[in-house]
């Protein structure tokens, strides 16, 4: 055995489980049926049925929760006989044999009988509960799960191709999903309690973290996790997955390559990010470009990126590092391009003077239903930072820095589109003008509630075609030409 990874002298063992309660019996006495209404020519649709939850068969649910009782015995007998201080050391080959070992001692010493099978599984999930994050591991392997929310201990959704689905994971209780949390902010040095009852983290693999605990969080703790892609999905992904088409790909690489000054804005889980990631793929590879996140999440491909990560305050309210902090900074590193994850607060008035002076061809992301809210919301946001300025002052300067508003959106089927390319074109009188040149056409739905629709040009020229052609990319007019619906 590898007796290095257990503590010295003989560990107390753990008293054998005892006998499981008596299940209740369920009464399937058959509802009366309901009388039919006589107004069957109602226009409404049927009421949908709540989504039903995840239940497996009686046996196998017995089977689960059986594992599940052995698995919490045990794994207090793992931390009773490991060391958990040369863990750090251990390989994974290693540590593997070591949980085996211990595990089928424990069960020998409980007179447990598990099959192949269960007992595969079960070591696995001990595995998880030592190095990894317990029941959320497998979600976190599953390459199809895009976001993990977890309702209190016994409520787990997963987001596959923009559906949300309820899974059939599950935490012991809530003192099994408060050490998960507290495992994974300890690890980058972060607290959460009653005191602080909400935090945001990241994961070892970059996938966004956010918690909150009781007493805020009413019936549990509540945690989502944003997953990290390994994969950066490029333009031509999604102009094959059909988030926008090949004239409007055409577009945004004359347009980024041009160094005009982007916006990205859409609703969370639109796509924002992927979408900026994309758009910075035309970006020069001679070009020196600095990122500013609150969680590292772009992936640039170019020889020249820093990149920077602003941090919260810690547990005594000090050494917060804010994204203005990080682009005041920015500023003073001679960089040809600043792209800013997302803006929310008061960096943007240095974000829009920024793109004003010299620093053209610099992108972010903002929270926006459609690009005349996203100008309503950088007013806001400037507003909201305490700079005592005349609104027409304001507009002016938006629509001096800002040349190109790119709206993605989440539909009702759960489809990802770019739903519009807006340029601003200056002002008139106290309005920002703007020009729409490409949008996605809504034609219908399908009886499966999927979205029927294709992508247009407006009919109106790039007010950019000049700038355009005198860096090398001379657009076809036709690619502005309205495309009828088939």
């Amino acid at each position: 055995m590898f007796s290095r990874y257990k503590k010295a002298g003989d560990a107390g063992k753990a008293p054998r489980p005892g006998a499981k309660p008596a299940l209740k019996a369920v009464d399937d006495t058959p509802m009366t049926a309901p009388v039919e209404n006589a107004a069957s020519t109602s226009l409404r649709r049927p009421a949908q049925a709540a989504a039903a939850r995840v239940v497996p068969q009686d046996k196998e649910r017995k089977r689960k929760e059986r594992l599940a009782e052995i698995k919490i015995d045990l794994h207090k007998s793992l931390l009773d006989n490991l060391n958990l201080g040369a863990l750090d050391t251990a390989t994974e080959t290693d540590l593997r044999a070591e949980i085996s070992s211990i595990a089928s001692e424990a069960l020998e010493e409980r007179n447990i009988v598990l099959n192949r099978e269960d007992r595969i599984t079960l070591n696995q999930e001990l595995y998880d509960e030592v190095r990894g994050l317990g029941p959320l591991e497998p979600l976190l392997k599953d390459d199809t799960v895009n976001d993990i929310l977890v309702n209190g201990p016994h409520q787990v959704f997963v987001e596959r191709a923009g559906k949300l689905t309820l899974t059939d994971t599950a935490f012991k209780d809530e003192k099994h999903l408060l050490r998960i949390i507290d495992k994974i902010v300890s690890a980058v040095g972060r607290r959460v309690d009653e005191s602080n009852p909400y935090v945001d983290a990241r994961l070892q693999d970059g996938s966004r973290f956010n918690a909150m605990v009781g007493p805020i969080a009413v019936d549990g703790s509540l945690v989502s996790i944003r997953k990290f892609k390994k994969d950066k999905l490029g333009i031509d992904d999604l102009v094959r997955f059909g988030a926008f088409s090949e004239e409007m790909a055409a577009y945004l690489q004359a347009a980024v390559a041009c160094r005009l000054n982007v916006i990205v804005s859409g609703g969370t889980g639109s796509g924002k990010t992927t979408t900026l990631n994309a758009l910075s793929s035309f970006i020069d590879n001679a070009e020196r470009i600095l990122t500013i996140e609150d969680t590292a999440e772009l992936q640039l491909q170019q020889v020249h990126v820093g990149r920077m990560e602003s941090r919260p305050p810690n547990v005594e309210g000090k050494g917060e590092v804010s994204p203005r902090d990080c682009l005041k900074n920015a500023l003073r590193m001679r960089p040809d391009r600043i792209i800013v994850g997302e803006t929310r607060g008061e960096e943007v008035i240095d974000m829009l003077q920024a793109m004003n002076t010299g620093h053209d061809g610099s992108m972010t992301t903002i929270h926006a239903n459609n690009p005349r809210d996203g100008i309503s919301r950088l007013e806001n946001m400037i507003m909201m930072a305490g700079m005592e300025m005349p609104l027409k002052a304001v507009r002016s300067q938006i629509a001096s820095a800002v040349n190109l508003l790119v709206q993605a959106s989440r539909l009702q089927d759960g489809s990802r589109r770019m739903t519009s390319i807006t340029e601003i074109t200056g002002m008139e009188g106290d309005v920002i003008s703007m020009q729409e040149i490409f949008r996605f056409q809504r034609v219908g739905l399908t009886p499966e509630n999927k979205i029927i629709g294709h992508f247009t040009g407006t009919g109106v020229r790039s007010n950019f075609s000049e700038r355009f052609r005198l860096w090398g990319y001379d657009l076809p007019p036709s690619i502005y030409e309205p495309i009828a619906a088939e």
